[in-house]
């Protein structure tokens, strides 16, 4: 797990469970993608709310979730640094 510290001492990071967060001080989590099924049974992730593409279509959904950390984390969590 990544976790970027803002020089305004606030701290970025794709959400994940292995680290408690709370211990960090107050959370604002908010979502930063989609993973959702088409008509068709593959899996689509939408990156919209922090302004990225939609990728896809994958056949697992685990894909999908993996292709939406891998976007995040190159993109979205370093961005502007």
């Amino acid at each position: 797990m990544q976790l970027v510290v803002e020089p305004s001492g606030s701290i970025r990071c794709v959400y994940d469970e292995a680290l408690d967060l709370t211990a960090l001080g107050p959370l604002s989590i908010t979502r930063g993608s989609h993973v959702e099924p088409t008509a068709g049974g593959q899996w689509l992730a939408d990156l919209s709310p922090v302004c990225g593409p939609k990728l896809g279509p994958f056949a697992l959904r685990r894909q999908a979730l993996d292709a939406e950390r891998d976007w995040l984390e190159r993109n979205w969590l370093t961005a502007g640094f």
